[in-house]
């Protein structure tokens, strides 16, 4: 009887020690670091034999370019679909070479291409005509809507959102130089790529959020009449710090006007700059304030996860703040104090709506309140001389602001407001 105690002690005694060690080894709470973006990720791919065409008019080097490419790669991991089913076609002109390009991805047996630049969508639809099993995904593109071709698809950002956002640094630091007398004149310049509603939109919307913060701010508009030219922005950027111009914006893809600024605030001139695409603080780091951004991976993903579950593809889409498509860059270190805490409460604003970025009573128009803007959404040709695809006129002011991106995704808010001055070889 002893020898059977000793035994169910020593039992016992081992049953416990291994339920000290498994306690031990506990950690004090659960691990949810994976709890979020990684286990919402698919764990096998959804589709293997999906073939996906990419047309870039750039390659990494180009700002523009290189956002599109990582988020279309995360996109691509938030659907577990795998790099290699991706063909890249980088650097493809915005002509016939497009529709060549797209063409020769249709044979590669690609059945969802997408292109990232306005000048190859009228390639994308001709290729869209001629292969009607394809979706075609031209980003930036205004005719999906009109074209009559359910192959179309059309993708844009609510970048006026950051564009605005950004426009608060850039005011933010403008106050601050005519607080400390430093600068007399709250004078700002824009590089422009083209006089689109695309880049009309972007620099209003800068201009009216930097005006939130200076009212008497005025701003000069130069186009380069290139989406990317290294050498002309930093020789528009320097000509408008001529004109007295001490921050400098762009709707541009290179980082030639923030290397211009940058070169100038070294020489002693008053001078801050607010970039696209990418963080410019590489090339700028004391005159870069941020950036204004589009995470393409929002559009990208839901996109392709339409296309994946067989859905029936949307014309347009488009994401801002509240869906995580738009956002600045890293704050430099040039910016204003306060500028981080009016950046979050500008943010929040705008996603509960109580800000909307096109506000008629904060702008107007030969010195008149805009209440009515009926927009007509047909498209044209490449000449502008005639109507290619016949639109809706659409009323886009109500409750008080512009609707922009609302009927479409690509922006069309082309009104010329009071304190802008678009600049001509002339001026």
């Amino acid at each position: 009887m002893k020898k059977f105690l000793a035994i169910i002690l020593c039992l016992v005694m081992v049953l416990a020690l291994i339920a000290c060690n498994r306690e031990e080894s506990k950690p004090d709470k659960p691990d949810e670091s994976k709890n979020t973006e990684e286990a919402s990720k698919p764990d096998t791919n959804p589709n293997p034999d999906l073939k996906i065409g990419v047309i870039l008019v750039g390659d990494e080097n180009e700002g523009y370019t290189a956002a599109h490419i990582e988020g279309f790669k995360e996109a691509i991991k938030n659907l577990g679909l795998s790099e290699d089913q991706v063909t890249w076609k980088y650097v493809i002109h915005e002509n016939a070479e497009c529709y060549d390009t797209a063409i020769d991805l249709v044979d590669k047996g690609c059945k969802i291409i997408f292109s990232n630049s306005y000048g190859h969508q009228s390639y994308m639809v001709q290729a869209a005509q001629e292969n009607p099993d394809v979706v075609f995904c031209p980003a930036t593109g205004d005719t999906a809507n009109v074209c009559g071709l359910p192959n179309v698809v059309n993708l844009f950002p609510f970048t006026y959102e950051s564009r605005y956002v950004s426009g608060v640094v850039a005011g933010m630091k403008l106050k601050e130089l005519m607080d400390a007398g430093t600068v007399t004149d709250p004078y700002v310049g824009y590089v422009g790529a083209y006089p689109y509603a695309e880049v009309v939109s972007g620099y209003t919307a800068f201009f009216l959020g930097i005006k939130s913060i200076v009212p008497e701010a005025h701003m000069d508009v130069m186009y380069t009449s290139s989406w990317f030219d290294l050498n002309k922005e930093n020789e528009t950027a320097k000509a408008l710090m001529a004109r007295g111009c001490v921050i400098i914006g762009q709707h541009a893809d290179s980082t030639g006007a923030p290397s211009a600024v940058e070169a100038a605030l070294a020489e002693g001139k008053v001078a801050y700059s607010v970039g696209y695409n990418i963080d410019m603080l590489k090339v700028a780091p004391t005159a870069a304030l941020t950036s204004a951004q589009n995470n393409w991976s929002v559009l990208y993903t839901a996109v392709l996860k339409d296309f994946l579950d067989g859905k029936t593809m949307a014309h347009d889409y488009t994401a801002g703040y509240n869906d995580n498509g738009v956002m600045i860059s890293a704050l430099g270190a040039s910016c204003a104090p306060g500028t981080a805490e009016k950046v979050e409460e500008v943010i929040a604003a705008i996603k509960d709506g109580s800000l909307h970025v096109f506000d008629i009573n904060t702008f107007t128009v030969d010195g008149k309140k805009v209440e009515s803007n009926v927009y007509d959404f047909s498209t044209w040709n490449a000449d502008y001389t005639a109507i290619q695809y016949e639109g809706e006129k659409i009323e886009t002011i109500s409750d008080g602001y512009f609707h922009e991106s609302v009927y479409r995704s690509a922006p069309y808010f082309d009104l010329r407001i009071d304190g802008i001055t678009e600049l001509t070889d002339t001026n």
